[in-house]
């Protein structure tokens, strides 16, 4: 298996070195012709994923993540006619200016060249990352879950059948075998693939990291919290609370922890009230504890114990800490943030700037939801993914994170000096 998929790779490594000379106009002509292929191909994609969901348990926290819907497909196409409509992140001139001895320089963007992803159920990944890539002129490796493969192979069917019509390499795309040892081979490829993107649990993001010797752009997981101080609108507080715990407890910037300021504890089931519709267990501190019993429903409200802190819940569970100032808000944070989406609701602009300031995340918001940490969101068309790591790119990834630059100097027979 491994000659094989080295020979493949090989094919791959060749097919990104004819995507940069396709222009932005042929790009975009395929890929709103891919989006237009969805509606059409939906029935079968929906079968296959069928075939993952009937493998997996219905309360499993991957579930929501591998779960395809005629909407959900819908709402892909949308996402990629969006990128299709994005400028091009290639040949812009970073800088630019004339040496002393007169030679021209020019910064300017290029691709990457061969991105490899490897992730974890999320079949809409194969979509957003093949329309990235293609867009920002990279071929594309993927390695995704066995509890995904045949959703995977028939949205990379589908994209095969849209490259092969517009006369472009079916290798600019390929699926690697969700055999385990495939994941070996892709994190040693050297030379093949130039940079690898973990998408999915911490335990796969630590993996990856620690075995590859292709280098890694960390997306890592959403431990995320959100402050509400003493001077947080308790209505506004609510909504973003509700928000952001329920809308898609499986992603990774639903809110796992809310803290709360010590004088507020008095609205703290007010503020919870509505999460009770949908049935959220809540794990809460010693002093917040006493405050729900009797105003939350008893079988959804426990003790919190240490584990409960720093956990990606990743379903309808939520802790609850309780902090006396601002300071010891953002000392939890800092020790329990994966730096992923962290959030504050306050009126008092001075602890707000304080907090958008000093919170170490990559992306950090005052009086609004989590929830929108999120390259279409973003105005980016899609993403690959959420970098949490401080190299190269930090937040939802698109466009301009998948480009790299080289330097172009120009002259006319200058030399240098011995």
């Amino acid at each position: 298996m491994q000659r094989i998929i080295t020979e493949k790779l090989k094919a791959v490594r060749e097919a990104s070195r004819k995507i940069i000379t396709l222009d932005d106009k042929a790009i975009n002509a395929l890929l709103l012709d891919l989006a237009a292929h969805i509606p059409l191909h939906s029935p079968a994609i929906l079968e296959a994923n069928q075939r993952d969901l009937e493998l997996m348990d219905p309360a499993d926290p991957k579930y929501d993540r591998l779960l395809l819907t005629k909407e959900r497909l819908e709402a892909i196409a949308g996402d990629i006619r969006n990128v299709a409509a994005l400028s091009s992140p290639l040949d812009l001139v970073l800088e630019q200016r004339i040496l002393k001895n007169g030679i021209s320089l020019h910064k300017v963007t290029v691709p990457l060249g061969v991105i490899g992803i490897i992730y974890e159920s999320r079949p809409n990944v194969t979509f957003d990352v093949f329309a990235l890539s293609l867009k920002s002129g990279n071929a594309t490796v993927l390695k995704g879950g066995s509890d995904a493969m045949h959703s995977n192979i028939a949205i990379v069917d589908l994209i095969h059948t849209v490259l092969q019509k517009h006369g472009i390499n079916t290798d600019t795309i390929y699926l690697l075998p969700a055999r385990r040892e495939a994941a070996a081979v892709m994190l040693n490829a050297v030379g093949a693939i130039d940079v690898i993107i973990p998408r999915g649990s911490q335990q796969l993001i630590d993996f990856v990291r620690k075995n590859s010797t292709v280098p890694v752009i960390e997306t890592g997981a959403g431990i995320v919290h959100t402050y509400f101080d003493k001077s947080g609108n308790l209505a506004m507080g609510q909504a973003i609370v509700f928000n952001a715990k329920t809308r898609r407890p499986s992603v990774c910037n639903a809110l796992d922890t809310l803290i709360i300021h010590s004088d507020r504890l008095c609205d703290l089931s007010e503020l919870l009230q509505p999460l009770q519709e949908k049935k959220v267990v809540i794990f809460a501190d010693s002093s917040a504890y006493p405050e729900l019993v009797g105003n939350y429903p008893e079988e959804l409200l426990q003790h919190a114990e240490p584990e409960h802190f720093g956990t990606e819940f990743l379903s309808l569970k939520m802790s609850v800490k309780t902090v006396g100032n601002l300071e010891e808000a953002l000392s939890h944070i800092a020790t329990y943030s994966s730096q992923h989406s962290e959030a504050i609701i306050a009126d008092d602009p001075a602890v707000k700037a304080e907090f958008l300031k000093r919170v170490d995340a990559a992306v950090v918001y005052a009086n609004t939801s989590t929830a929108f940490t999120d390259g279409a969101q973003f105005g980016l068309g899609a993403e690959i993914g959420i970098s949490t790591q401080k190299l190269h790119a930090r937040g939802p990834m698109a466009l301009k994170e998948l480009c790299s630059y080289k330097w172009i100097l120009e002259g006319n027979g200058q030399t240098r000096p011995v």
